[in-house]
């Protein structure tokens, strides 16, 4: 599972950039952005994907691994967005409405913060 640590930079204490040094599949990396916690969610998904496909196939080749977990997540992705698209026009309207509202407030809030 990854695991995660929160280090601030000097440098980025103007833009509420954080540094989080995560393990994914026991390799470490320092990722940056403005919500740490959604960071280390995004990187205990691609641990559980990367194990998951290593027990699937035995594959002790991390690079190969990464390859396959991303082949994996694209195909949710792309599965999720075709049933978001493809719902009745009413729907679909709709959840491109709620989308762009919230970006907007998204947007207004990385602009306040």
């Amino acid at each position: 599972m990854a695991t995660a640590t929160k280090q601030p930079h000097l440098h980025d204490a103007t833009n509420n950039n954080n540094s989080v040094r995560v393990e994914i599949f026991d390799q470490g990396y320092n990722l940056r952005g403005t919500d740490p916690d959604y960071i280390l969610k995004l990187a205990e998904y691609v641990d559980s994907k990367m194990r998951a496909v290593a027990e699937q196939t035995h594959t002790v080749d991390s690079a190969r691994l990464a390859v396959l977990a991303a082949l994996n997540i694209a195909d949710e992705y792309h599965l999720l967005k075709r049933n978001v698209e493809g719902g009745t026009p009413e729907s679909s309207k709709r959840t491109r409405q709620l989308l762009n509202a919230l970006d907007e407030v998204l947007l207004d809030a990385r602009r306040a913060g």
